[in-house]
């Protein structure tokens, strides 16, 4: 059995690095077949070479991230090793910086990842971007930070939200109310987004003067969208004629912000996506980028990643036997 010592700054961090109940430590350990424990205020990693080796990348890559205000969750610790496993952990200093934005209740707004950190990126440095990949990523969360970031800026005057309400279709005329009330359950995660972002009282008040507008993608059809940042969620449910119409209501001084997940299509057999289109049609123009999330960018529940990665494998599966 070999040991390896690593300093730490101050029992603040140690305590951070633990984690509650020790969870983080115990992911470590886990992953690594290692063990690892508080001796005089530092780390100590035992266990054999290899294992210690890989353990020791991944504690401190968790410090690093730590010092650059990161918060180490067990989603964290997950990230950290898949990115060591893969030779990847110098990228995790992309991470560091002030953050996008400050929501209502004083969190910052970070990206906890690289794949999300890059997102961010293209989002300020181009006009339209397509944000591609599986739940829980952030597509729609970052994109509403950055939107909020813009406006507290003074670079538009208007944040406008949509998505299709594909599921509603026929069935809009049997819910209760008046169209608003029937197209609000397809838009309340938009509305979640914003009241995390603004309260609930500033986001009332900026509806009520229309700098903020969520409605569903059929309200977009005749308008130029001038001094906007507008995001069309969930666009792997529009149509070819849908995404074309929302591209081109592109106004002066405006950014648009396109995400969907192309393996949750629920248009009609016959009916192809028009976001899988767009991804052919726009590649290439200049200031348009194309993101793509990976099963690495899940950000939720250790779950919706195993989840992921189950139906890829189950998809390629019966690719194969076709």
């Amino acid at each position: 059995m070999a040991e390896k010592i690593i300093k730490i700054d101050n029992s603040e961090q140690l305590s951070v690095l633990f984690g509650q109940l020790d969870s983080n430590v115990a992911q470590i350990e886990r992953q690594y077949s290692v063990s690892v424990v508080d001796r005089d205020g530092n780390i100590k990693i035992i266990g054999d070479e290899p294992n210690i080796s890989d353990a020791s990348r991944a504690v401190n890559s968790l410090l690093k991230m730590h010092r650059s205000g990161q918060p180490l969750s067990s989603q964290t610790v997950r990230y950290v090793t898949s990115m060591v496993a893969d030779g990847m952990e110098q990228q995790l200093e992309e991470l560091g910086g002030d953050g996008v934005c400050v929501t209502s209740s004083g969190k910052i707004v970070r990206p906890r990842t690289v794949g999300q950190k890059k997102y961010l990126d293209a989002i300020k440095n181009n006009t339209i971007v397509l944000g591609i990949g599986p739940a829980g990523t952030g597509k729609t969360y970052l994109a509403v930070a950055m939107a909020v970031k813009a406006f507290r800026e003074h670079k538009i005057k208007k944040i406008i939200l949509t998505r299709p309400a594909v599921e509603a279709g026929e069935k809009l005329g049997f819910l209760p109310g008046d169209m608003q009330d029937k197209v609000d359950p397809y838009l309340r995660p938009l509305y979640d987004a914003l009241f995390d972002m603004f309260g609930a009282d500033n986001f009332g008040r900026y509806m009520e003067k229309g700098i903020i507008e969520v409605a569903p993608l059929a309200y977009m059809r005749g308008r130029t969208l001038d001094e906007a940042f507008i995001i069309l969620d969930e666009a792997q449910n529009t149509t070819s004629e849908q995404i074309k119409m929302f591209l081109t209501r592109l106004g002066s001084e405006s950014r648009m912000v396109i995400t969907g997940d192309i393996t949750q299509i629920d248009l009609p057999d016959s009916r192809k996506s028009g976001l899988v289109e767009a991804v052919k049609v726009l590649k290439g123009i200049e200031d348009i980028s194309i993101h793509r999330f990976s099963e690495k960018d899940v950000v939720r529940h250790k779950l919706v990643q195993d989840i992921i990665k189950a139906y890829e494998k189950f998809n390629e599966g019966r690719k194969s036997h076709a």
